[in-house]
């Protein structure tokens, strides 16, 4: 409260104490000591006196007040505030019959890191208002009281709760109906204004959400950048403020079809029947380590013909319930860059889906989900290991070009490529089918931290794969890895390394590039120490599952048989004419060249 509410307050309590005294036919009141400042409790004492005031004020006084600031709706403010509950098997939402609000969302299926209640709206961290216009001004309807009532139906099979609250009066009445179906996280309003024509103005319903999102998850710097404002335009287009720690706002001029309050594992969703108009978001990362982000969004729903529906999104994000919610619902989850989003949405999911039915043990579907992509991806994966051999077999050559032509690079890639002409040997046959893969090894780079099927699932000595394993607590921290050491992250890397040393026994590769197989492994084990220990072991299975398909393919591919084919291609192709591609090719070296010199 600041100085001029104080003594706004203040000078009201002395009208009703003067009223009361000196025109009012009640018992006397005991005076109220009054200073210049006004702390905090001068103000309790003026709280106090007001309310004391009352007591002898009549009806009429405060019938009075209440019709100069709220008009014909008056009568609605008149009650006492008591809850109600809708709840199925998932999902317990508590309402109040004061402004027929949301007061507290619990998730039954699901419990913070601590073991806690998961409540995805708390009432002492969010704020939930909807506001219409009357003749006299803006109304919040938080300070209306409802008549509720509760019924429950069955319709095409499912059952469903309903709680209607109704403010009635002689020119007609306030309607707010919530409904919650058997198993779902959709909560559904339908809002309805029946007569009251000259009262109410609004075309309109004005929604102001402002929340502050509780830490649910161990690892608070990952779920911060995984926490954002996503909304979606009704042209189908998805937008968000980014993950930034930076303070972000937006000011939406097109309409908007939902809006989303993100965190890593749950969403907390609007979506409107028609669309969002004036829409303004923002969001802020509050410096209190209980709290993740702090979000807000303003927005009016269009009032159609008495009427302005919209629903309520309060669950998991959860690939496959989301995209069934409405259109562009399931951007909620990032699945990824769009070169790797379709293997995570078209492929990954299912498998996890289906594997989750026969097994219980999430360490168990990752390793079946990479036997099964490392089976799907052998053609390719042999292909790559007979490109690389015959890339090794010709190294002789190879190395007489160099001494050849080592100091002229324009001629040395001239005499390669005939070289490779004549052999019928691509340079490219062992890298192309390796390339193919990487979509599939960077598509769980997404998928795994915002898999909420991983979320507090157990293997072997990590807690939860859904974060990082701390196999052991360091006393200090080491910059760009932590205070701890995630074994899996360690495995992995190892297993990295030992393939890296295995490959560049089969290649050609020299130098640099050589050792970048080493390098790359050790940069990964500082990137990933904090990642989802299910991102680690992926990786560590599926370096495991490479060391044997190559062991496998070495037992059936002979060197000696490669080199024997070559030999053939050499002699069939001894007269070959150069491919139109080639010969455009060596045109551009040679202008290269040319220019190089001048």
């Amino acid at each position: 409260m600041d100085k001029n509410q104080a003594t706004g307050l203040i000078l009201f309590a002395a009208v009703i104490l003067t009223y009361s005294i000196f025109f009012a036919t009640t018992p006397e009141i005991p005076p109220v000591e009054t200073t210049s400042s006004v702390d905090s409790t001068t103000t309790t004492a003026v709280v106090a006196a007001a309310e004391l005031a009352t007591a002898g004020v009549p009806d009429s006084l405060l019938d009075l007040e209440r019709q100069r600031k709220f008009g014909d709706l008056a009568p609605f403010t008149v009650g006492e505030e008591a809850p109600l509950v809708l709840e199925n098997d998932v999902v317990k939402i508590t309402l109040s019959n004061k402004g027929g609000s949301i007061k507290e969302v619990l998730l039954k299926k699901y419990t913070s890191w601590k073991n806690e209640p998961l409540y995805l709206l708390d009432s002492a961290q969010t704020s939930l208002n909807y506001s219409i216009d009357t003749r006299l001004g803006a109304v919040n309807l938080n300070d209306l009281y409802f008549v509720p009532a509760l019924s429950s139906a069955e319709v095409e099979g499912v059952k469903q709760q309903t709680v209607t609250f109704t403010a009635s009066s002689p020119a007609g009445q306030l309607i707010q109906k919530y409904t919650l179906k058997e198993g779902e996280y959709t909560l559904e309003k339908n809002f309805e204004i029946q007569g009251l024509e000259g009262i109410i103005t609004a075309k309109a319903v004005q929604i102001d959400w402002k929340d502050e999102i509780k830490s649910q998850e161990k690892d608070l710097a990952e779920s911060r950048r995984k926490t954002q404002v996503n909304y979606y335009l009704a042209e189908g287009t998805y937008e968000n403020l980014g993950l930034s720690d930076d303070p972000d706002d937006a000011v939406v001029a097109e309409p908007v079809k939902w809006i989303g309050f993100s965190q890593r594992f749950f969403t907390a969703g609007i979506i409107a029947d028609s669309v969002f108009q004036e829409v303004k978001l923002s969001q802020s990362t509050p410096a209190d380590s209980s709290l993740v982000r702090s979000m807000s969004a303003s927005l009016s729903l269009p009032i159609l013909e008495g009427q302005a529906n919209l629903s309520y999104y309060f669950g998991p994000d959860q690939y496959k319930t989301l995209k069934a919610i409405t259109p562009g619902f399931e951007e909620n989850v990032d699945m990824g860059y769009f070169f790797v989003s379709w293997v995570n949405k078209y492929i990954v999911v299912h498998l996890f889906e289906f594997l989750e039915k026969y097994f219980d043990s999430y360490g168990i579907i990752i390793i079946l989900i990479v036997l099964l992509i490392k089976v799907a991806l052998s053609p390719l994966t042999y292909k790559s290991y007979i490109g690389m051999a015959k890339m090794r077999v010709i190294k002789p050559e190879i190395d007489e070009l160099k001494e050849k032509y080592g100091d002229d690079a324009t001629k040395m890639q001239q005499e390669q490529m005939k070289l490779f002409s004549q052999l019928g040997v691509s340079p490219l046959s062992g890298c192309l089918p390796l390339l193919l893969q990487m979509p599939f090894l960077f598509a769980m780079f997404f998928f795994f931290p915002n898999a909420i099927e991983l979320r507090q699932e157990s293997f072997w000595w990590a807690d939860d794969l859904s974060t990082y394993d701390e196999f052991i607590k360091l006393p200090f921290t080491i910059p760009f890895y932590g205070a701890h050491v995630s074994l899996f992250t360690l495995l992995m890397t190892i297993s990295q390394v030992l393939y890296a040393h295995f490959n560049n026994q089969l290649t050609t590769a020299t130098g640099p590039m050589k050792n970048l197989g080493y390098i790359m492994p050790v940069m990964f084990m500082f990137v990933l120490n904090s990642y989802p220990a299910g991102l680690s072991f992926y990786y560590f299975v599926s370096n495991i599952f490479t060391f044997g398909q190559q062991a496998l393919i070495k037992l059936f591919v002979d060197d000696a048989k490669i080199r024997q084919k070559v030999e053939e291609n050499k002699v069939k192709n001894v007269d070959k004419k150069k491919s139109k591609f080639q010969q455009r090719l060596e045109d551009a070296m040679k202008v290269a060249d040319a220019n190089k010199k001048k």
